[in-house]
């Protein structure tokens, strides 16, 4: 869980970079427009210090163009020449228009006095020069000796030449005037300049400790939500560990009470208890499918639910899951019709399992519901492309309907439409969860529309690929590299350490005429392989040498062969089955094994299935306190050399593997005690004996160290075989007697 502080932190880490920016924004932009200005200034005053500059120096020229206009005044009087008077109105001319320009933007009053009396003096030359022109025009000559020696003309030039100086050295101060300003505008640009270095260096700096101050926490926190996350994994893994313990802990009783059940139900019973016996039987398959529902979503919600893509028929799908509900529909007198659009390719590629499962809960919850009526179920092409379809069903019936305010909560964990639901049906509401959660997995999509008393209307899609070969009747798992018996007899090889367990398999595959081999370890199964060919492996999973799980491993990666293997394995754990998919198999199957479920995992992968007939299991007079005769005489079939055989192994191997096992607890060798302990189960299972014993033997496989508890289930487990023997030597004597 995120902390409080922590959100706090990251915003006002965030309010602080703003404020920061846009205070170093404002900052940076005033230093910069006063940066600018000076810079403006200084430029305007260096213009302006240049002019200064040129006006003096131009003072200078005046000064002695105006002595040169005197001079050659002079010269002309001496000489009478007026040639000397030429160039005289130009260059008045300019020094009139230099002193406008020095009086331009002048704010000096006693300098601007000194620009017009000199201006007058020059315009004064020009007068003379005209009187000189005009003596010159009316008497034919200039000669002007009072001109010349005139003292005032004197007093002219030497006031012109004091003026220009007076001018000149008012120039010189303002230029020194400028000089300071430019010096001290210099500086302050200086200044600016190192003030904005310092103020990016400092934002810079808080910044960017900021910045790493937030770089720490987050590394902090990147560590402690990694924390979090494996906590959050661990207890994960806890919860999904206790359901799949409590799960297999409520499953064993229960599958032993299915199994008495259904044996019960072959006896001949009378009507009462025939009653019981079903009512038992339907009870506890109710519960299993609680249990399975628990278990379903657990796994969706850890995200170990995998779809598993093959090639199925939509057509026989339907009627198999049609013909499952038969004499349910049947008993409640009720009416089931499907249709399926003739459009839809009858061969697709999707998990047929999910479908299946989702079919069943909806079908099997619209006839719960339903007392009269029907239940249809319509199968429609809502989209197709050339290679994949989406198919939509829709499942209507006639029951008691749902609220529509509980529509929005019907698809919801523990939640049912009434709140009598419960009470009046049964069910947990996590059924209608799992279907929305598996369809959504196959990126589909689920809607429900209901009136109260009229009846419900669930309607789903799911996109499917289509099959290239759309084949005229499809297996029941995808069989076409599979040889077929009708054509050439099925090679098994089965791979097991037990021997009791071996006769067994021996039994089953001769009595189906099929062609076997028998290796007693991982390592012999690959070499096996290695040389020769088979059709099918029966892999045990705890084996001496090399166990199931690594044969497989070598078979897939080193010999890269896909023949299709099946896992036997006495632990029904959840979970062991998806394994067992995950690590290279291709199907499972728990000990002790059943005969109808053997035969059909067999008969998916290339056998054709025949009718199984009935076994009746043959009345015994003996009575035995330990040992349970019921699975061998059901997998002998009457076999008496068969129930010979496996009873003779039990005896035999029986007390070598117990003496084994004994030993090696009390070397603390756990490993032999664990293969030790699983040997015994499966011989025990032929037995009968794992009601009383496999409790006791998986507690013993699990063992990492010796204790008080470990020694009493391995005294328990020591004296029911001892007991199982001495009954066992009764069996097998009265077979001998037979």
């Amino acid at each position: 869980m995120i902390n409080t502080s922590t959100v706090m932190g990251n915003k006002r880490f965030s309010y602080f970079i703003i404020s920061s920016f846009i205070l170093c924004s404002i900052l940076l932009i005033a230093v910069q427009i006063n940066s600018a200005q000076n810079t403006k200034e200084l430029i305007r005053n260096n213009n302006t210090l240049l002019n200064e500059l040129r006006s003096s120096n131009h003072l200078r020229e005046i000064d002695r163009d105006i002595l040169g206009v005197e001079s050659r005044i002079r010269a002309s009087i001496a000489t009478n020449d007026t040639t000397h008077l030429e160039g005289i109105d130009q260059k008045i001319k300019q020094i009139r228009n230099f002193l406008d320009s020095l009086s331009v933007d002048n704010a000096d009053p006693e300098e601007e006095r000194l620009i017009q009396r000199l201006g007058v003096l020059a315009q004064d030359k020009m007068a003379t020069k005209g009187k000189l022109l005009h003596r010159y025009d009316s008497l034919g000559n200039m000669d002007d000796e009072s001109s010349i020696a005139n003292p005032r003309a004197r007093i002219i030039s030497n006031e012109i030449t004091d003026i220009t100086a007076k001018i000149y050295h008012k120039r010189q101060l303002r230029m020194v005037e400028l000089s300071d300003l430019s010096l001290e505008m210099g500086k302050r640009a200086k200044l600016y300049d190192i003030s904005l270095l310092i103020l990016l260096v400092l934002s810079g700096a808080v910044i960017g400790y900021h910045i790493m101050r937030q770089f720490r926490r987050q590394h902090f926190l990147i560590k402690e939500l990694d924390i979090a996350e494996k906590k959050a994994s661990v207890a994960a893994q806890t919860k999904e560990n206790f359901l799949a313990n409590m799960s297999h802990e409520i499953r064993t009783p229960l599958s032993g009470i299915l199994g008495f059940t259904n044996l019960l139900q072959k006896r001949p019973l009378d009507e009462t208890a025939s009653e019981f016996v079903t009512s038992i039987q339907r009870s506890g398959e109710n519960l299993m499918t609680i249990i399975n529902d628990i278990l379903d979503l657990s796994k969706i919600e850890a995200g170990m639910m995998r779809i598993t893509p093959g090639i199925f028929s939509i057509n026989g799908l339907l009627n198999s899951v049609e013909t499952l509900f038969s004499e349910r529909v049947k008993e409640k007198k009720l009416i089931i019709s499907s249709k399926v659009d003739s459009s839809i390719p009858d061969t697709l590629i999707g998990d047929a399992t999910r479908l299946t499962q989702i079919l069943v809960n909806l079908i099997g919850n619209a006839i719960k519901f339903t007392h009269q009526g029907t239940v249809n179920i319509e199968v429609y092409n809502k989209e197709q492309n050339e290679n994949q379809v989406v198919i939509g069903f829709t499942i209507t019936d006639t029951g008691i309907g749902i609220d529509k305010e509980k529509l929005n909560e019907v698809f919801e964990r523990f939640n049912q439409g009434e709140d009598s639901t419960t009470r009046n049906y049964g069910g947990t509401g996590l059924g209608l969860s799992i279907v929305k959660k598996l369809i959504l997995l196959q990126d589909g999509d689920i809607e429900v529309s209901s009136e109260q008393g009229k009846g419900t209307s669930f309607s789903f899609y799911i996109p499917y690929e289509i099959a290239k070969e759309q084949l005229n009747t499809i297996p029941v798992a995808n069989i076409d590299h599979f040889k077929s018996i009708s054509h050439k007899a099925l090679r098994v090889l089965v791979v097991d350490d037990n021997a009791i367990n071996q006769s067994l398999m021996k039994h089953l595959l001769s009595q189906w005429n099929i062609d076997f081999d028998m290796a007693s370890n991982g390592l012999e199964a690959v070499e096996y392989l290695r040389k020769k060919d088979c059709d099918l492996v029966l892999m045990d999973l705890q084996m001496p040498q090399m166990d199931g799980y690594t044969a497989v491993q070598q078979i897939r990666d080193m010999l890269k062969l896909n023949i299709p293997i099946i896992a036997m394995t006495a632990h029904a754990l959840p979970g062991e089955k998806e394994r067992c998919l995950s690590q290279g198999m291709n199907e499972y199957i728990s000990k002790p094994i059943k005969e109808e479920e053997l035969f059909k995992l067999i008969a998916n992968f290339g056998l054709k299935e025949t009718d199984l007939e009935e076994v009746k299991v043959p009345e015994s007079n003996l009575i035995f306190q330990h040992i349970d005769l019921t699975y061998m005489q059901s997998v002998s079939g009457g076999n008496k050399a068969f129930e010979e055989t496996v009873t003779n192994q039990f005896i035999d191997n029986v007390p070598s593997h117990l003496d084994q096992l004994i030993t090696a607890y009390q070397n603390q060798d756990f490993k032999i005690v664990k293969l030790r302990a699983h040997d015994l189960q499966s011989s025990a299972a032929i037995m009968g004996l794992l009601p009383l014993l496999e409790e006791k033997l998986d507690i013993l496989e699990l063992a990492t160290e010796q204790n008080t508890t470990l020694q009493q289930i391995l005294d328990d487990v020591e004296n029911i075989l001892n007991l199982s023997l001495l009954e066992a030597k009764v069996f097998l004597e009265s077979l001998l007697n037979k």
